[in-house]
């Protein structure tokens, strides 16, 4: 019989398979998409962390025969992407050699830029921040010298001597258009409207870049959803509800210590590593920083919405004869937050968050609310526990969503964005 690039006989062995044995998206079994499989596969073994995968549990996985994986294992290893994570315990025959990601292999920069400062990160392919950046920005300056703060935040933190950069994530206040890369009518900022961001940033540092609104980067913080481990362990939901519930638990831990109550005897809960982003699939991420908006991942993906538009979480009206917003409405859940704020009234801050955020997931029935934006790091325990009441108290279900700080900043959360295409993740 012949054989397609990957190893896989034609006929019933040779079927393209749309999705592997575990739930997983499945390998393709065609050269023109060869770089499908090594993403799929090089997206496997990272979220199996340092511990690393068996070539015929990737083969399981995937769909793709033995052969097919240890062709595109031995592509990835000599380009520096896979290195071997040990010998598996024996079961009785041979010990299983395990592959994992070498996360030196590459870099990515994330930059945030938001309305009053810009921050910036270069991480490894694992998303763990090896350097940061970061200083005052004025938005309202112009697009043309916010650039030029992009231009010069990259040189700082890229490394001559280092791995080759797969790009820079960008994350920036919305409305903006991820497909063209193209800022909307920025609220307050009308000269960002119609300006090609990515386009210009692209030219000048001659590197690909993504960009996304800010709240999508801190959704992808949640990191996609993974599958199990193995056959015999439970499906990819319950695996990111367990990581999830961990989270969750450090936050009410950090609750419990402001309010000097007794913290169990597990102590800290530990914070999840950059390997392990197996988030769930169904969340939100809200952010309080200088605005108040939404990113949204369902089925573990990020939504954007089909004008790039999804998660303008702020100016949803909860108080018809509220104060003016600077969008033009009165009583938008972002003017009576941040109100609240100025006034140092954090935890009517987190009431309000809480029930825009009761709305949200009224709307869209998620599991999980990530908080996040440097108001919310100023008291995180506030927030959580203001959120989660509000939740609580007007939960239609007997199971209302966890609540937890989010695991990074949004700088982060732009530097995934960057590398999910590397992974074969939109």
């Amino acid at each position: 019989m012949n054989r397609g690039t990957d190893g896989r006989a034609d006929g019933a062995e040779g079927r393209t398979a749309a999705y592997g044995r575990a739930g997983v998206r499945g390998g393709a079994n065609l050269p023109a998409l060869r770089g499908h499989n090594e993403a799929l596969l090089l997206d496997l073994v990272r979220g199996a962390g340092p511990t690393g995968l068996g070539r015929a549990e990737l083969a399981a996985r995937t769909g793709l025969t033995p052969q097919a994986v240890s062709k595109i294992a031995a592509r990835l290893a000599a380009e520096g992407l896979l290195a071997d994570a040990g010998r598996a315990a024996s079961t009785g025959g041979k010990p299983r050699t395990l592959l994992r990601l070498a996360p030196q292999a590459r870099h990515a920069l994330g930059v945030h830029l938001d309305r009053d400062e810009l921050r910036a990160v270069r991480v490894d392919l694992a998303g763990a921040v090896l350097a940061r950046t970061g200083g005052p920005l004025d938005f309202g300056a112009g697009p043309e010298a916010a650039a030029g703060a992009v231009v010069r935040a990259v040189a700082r933190l890229a490394d001559p001597s280092g791995p080759p950069l797969l790009g820079v994530g960008v994350a920036a206040p919305g409305p903006l258009d991820h497909r063209t890369g193209v800022l909307g009518r920025v609220t307050g900022f009308p000269g960002w409207e119609g300006y090609p961001l990515r386009e210009v940033l692209e030219r000048r540092l001659g590197l690909p870049v993504v960009l996304d609104k800010d709240t999508n980067a801190g959704a992808a913080l949640a990191g996609p959803a993974r599958p199990a481990a193995s056959a015999g362990e439970a499906g990819a939901r319950e695996a990111s509800a367990r990581e999830f519930s961990a989270r969750e638990a450090g936050a009410r831990e950090l609750i419990a210590r402001a309010a000097g109550d007794p913290v169990g005897p597990a102590g800290p809960a530990a914070a999840p590593a950059p390997f392990a982003a197996t988030g769930p699939a169904d969340s939100v991420y809200l952010h309080v920083g200088t605005g108040l908006g939404a990113g949204l991942r369902l089925g573990g993906r990020i939504h954007r919405g089909v004008r790039s538009a999804a998660g303008e979480f702020g100016h949803q009206v909860l108080r018809l004869d509220g104060p003016p917003c600077r969008c033009g409405a009165r009583g938008c859940a972002e003017v009576l937050c941040l109100d609240a704020v100025a006034r140092g009234d954090l935890p009517g801050a987190a009431r309000i968050l809480g029930e825009g955020a009761a709305n949200l997931v009224a709307l869209l029935d998620v599991d999980h609310v990530l908080l996040g934006g440097r108001v919310v790091a100023s008291a995180p325990e506030v927030f959580v526990a203001g959120v989660r009441a509000v939740l609580e108290a007007r939960s239609l279900t007997p199971d209302p969503p966890a609540v937890a700080p989010a695991p990074g900043e949004v700088a982060q959360g732009a530097a995934e964005l960057c590398l999910a295409p590397f992974f074969g993740r939109a």
